[in-house]
């Protein structure tokens, strides 16, 4: 089966700093996959070359057999691309129902606002927010700013979601819930997902395979027991030279905090 997202050889420079360097892997239509490294690994700034945000200074990007990078930032949308970020990006003096407006209107522009309301609404019921749709997002609860979020990327109605550190800042039965509602959007949206995630726990438990990057450089890829396994992997996490026995994996890979790529 093609990959319904292919990224190939891409390198990305800040100043000195090589954040990706040839950085390649794939996605198949349908799959969850996870994006996982150290701190300062490259994991958000290969999301965001593929959202456009960031240029690359070579290698190419496919979706669908498209390549991304000749194409503007606000056509990524239209491709079938959406995204949550790292840090929660929505806009405090809105309603929740105005802010998964702005996920509609990317896709439709303002032509339809009657459908775009009834799919933003839709989309806030599907998530358990329908009863916020009305109220102001500042101020709410964290672990519901990023639902909110996540359903107005949806409400795009993406073949591709990218989610940026969707458990960050959750607690354990926010996390519990999100495992649940990430395979719940995959089989009910027929959507092909990709995470970038510090808690192991959830992405080897949603991933049909798993992608690792270590100081801008793709290190290993696998299913979850097989990244789970691999010397390199447990190495850079452990920040050690001594490989690991195969019983501290599981320490190796309970990190967590944020990406510290540029």
């Amino acid at each position: 089966m093609p990959a319904l997202l292919s990224v190939e050889d891409v390198t990305r420079r800040f100043g000195g700093i090589l954040a990706l360097d040839g950085v390649s892997f794939a996605l198949e239509e349908g799959q969850i996959g996870g994006l996982i490294g150290p701190n300062g690994a490259g994991k958000t700034t290969a999301f965001n070359v593929i959202t456009r945000l960031y240029p690359a200074d070579s290698g190419r990007v496919l979706f669908d057999g498209e390549n991304l990078l000749r194409s503007p930032a606000h056509k990524v949308v239209s491709h079938g691309i959406a995204r949550t970020f790292q840090n929660v990006a929505l806009f405090a003096h809105m309603t929740v129902l105005e802010n998964v407006l702005v996920g509609a209107h990317a896709r439709t522009g303002f032509r339809g606002e009657a459908k775009a309301q009834a799919e933003a609404l839709e989309t806030l019921a599907y998530l358990d927010l329908a009863e916020l749709a009305h109220r102001a997002a500042g101020g709410l609860p964290f672990g519901t700013l990023k639902r909110i979020e996540l359903a107005r990327a949806l409400v795009s109605r993406p073949r591709l979601l990218l989610l940026d550190e969707p458990a960050g800042g959750l607690n354990h039965e926010e996390v519990d819930e999100l495992q649940g509602v990430i395979r719940r959007i995959r089989a009910d949206h027929s959507l092909t997902v990709l995470l970038v995630e510090h808690h192991m726990n959830l992405v080897m438990s949603v991933s049909d395979r798993v992608h690792v990057l270590n100081f801008g450089r793709k290190i290993a890829e696998g299913t979850p027991a097989e990244v789970r396994a691999n010397p390199e992997v447990i190495e850079a996490y452990l920040g050690s030279d001594d490989v690991a026995e195969p019983e501290t994996t599981a320490l190796a890979l309970e990190v967590e905090g944020d990406d510290g790529a540029p």
